[in-house]
């Protein structure tokens, strides 16, 4: 009876000792754009007993550099937002574990451009030209159709993009630049520069202070941002609006297709929880919610646009692209041989 009796009680014991256990804590590296609906999170949290814990670190660049600089002593379990313009740098550096997610076969092969998984990709966007409905309705303006039509006088002074030396969007078009006109992109932005191009440092100074079609008060009718962001000026309107008021410029490779990925980081002790995480930015439900969040467009193919996305973003039929791997040797050459035609 005894030997019962303590056995009953070590067995109470223990159902008190994994009653009492907390939540793990998965630990997620973003980039500061990065969004999701806390009620989609919260779903993840409760079904797997994990508190997540989102560690946003500057724009996509920065946040590789601090996860290489980190990961003999990782200080996260999951990255999300390598890019592919920063994607072969990032598996040069060794910084992530191999894991093929059963979701991937929901996923189209041109998005798949690591073939080790160490990444996987999540969503994609374009950055692209957009413009000013109202100003060229206004002038009478016919709306540039292609990178060529540019550098025609009539758009002088009319365009104004982002530094790609300090912004990921300015270095996105760049290589959109590259990708269309070859060896010959120097001699395209020394056109652009005569033809009265103006470049500021970063997207939030291009879109909400030098572009009319933002603030209305900028002297720019054209800049460099994303195929999504007219769907975002209906969404975001104070005043609820009938249509966009910018449109983008979608001719051949006039936008570049960013295509943005998870990796698990190697070294982590969560790595079940990793894996499920991973699966779970892959799922409908996440996919579902990513276009309201952070204006991309989902990789799964089963996953639903929301009514805005569908009627107000534009994506292009035929993005530039270039490989990770000719980025990744040439990204730093292309960005000097720019700022030297700027000069």
């Amino acid at each position: 009876m005894k030997k019962i009796i303590t056995l009953l009680l070590s067995f109470v014991f223990l159902l008190s000792s994994c009653a009492s256990k907390g939540p793990a804590t998965l630990t997620v590296m973003t980039h500061s754009s990065f969004a999701v609906s806390e009620e989609i999170v919260k779903s993840f949290e409760t079904a797997n007993n994990v508190t997540v814990n989102f560690v946003q670190s500057g724009d996509a660049g920065e946040t590789l550099n601090k996860a290489i600089l980190t990961k003999d002593a990782p200080i996260a379990d999951v990255l999300f937002g390598v890019d592919n313009t920063f994607l072969s740098r990032a598996l040069e550096a060794g910084i992530f574990e191999s894991y093929a997610s059963p979701s991937l076969s929901d996923v189209p092969a041109e998005f798949k451009l690591d073939s080790s998984n160490q990444t996987t990709p999540i969503d994609f966007g374009d950055v692209c030209i957009n413009y000013d409905k109202s100003y060229f309705a206004e002038k009478g303006l016919l709306v540039p159709q292609s990178l060529e039509d540019l550098s025609k006088p009539e758009y002088k002074d009319l365009l104004v993009m982002e530094n790609p030396a300090t912004s990921s969007t300015g270095l996105a078009f760049l290589l959109a630049t590259r990708a269309h006109f070859g060896e010959d992109y120097v001699d395209y932005w020394k056109g652009l520069r005569q033809n009265g191009l103006v470049v500021v440092d970063g997207w939030e100074t291009a879109y909400y202070t030098n572009f009319s079609g933002s603030s209305g008060r900028g002297a720019q009718p054209m800049v460099v941002s994303y195929g999504s962001s007219p769907a975002a000026e209906v969404v975001f309107a104070e005043t609820p609006l009938d249509d966009a008021p910018t449109a983008s410029i979608i001719g051949p490779d006039s936008c570049f297709r960013q295509i943005e990925f998870a990796g698990i980081l190697k070294g982590t002790p969560n790595r079940d929880l990793a894996e499920k995480f991973i699966d779970f930015m892959l799922s409908t439900d996440f996919q579902n919610d990513m276009p309201l969040q952070m204006f991309v467009y989902p990789v799964n193919q089963n996953a639903t646009l929301p009514e805005a996305f569908v009627k107000y973003s534009q994506a292009p039929s035929q993005p530039a692209v270039l490989s990770p791997e000719d980025i990744s040797a040439n990204r730093d050459a292309w960005i000097e041989a720019w700022t030297e035609a700027m000069k």
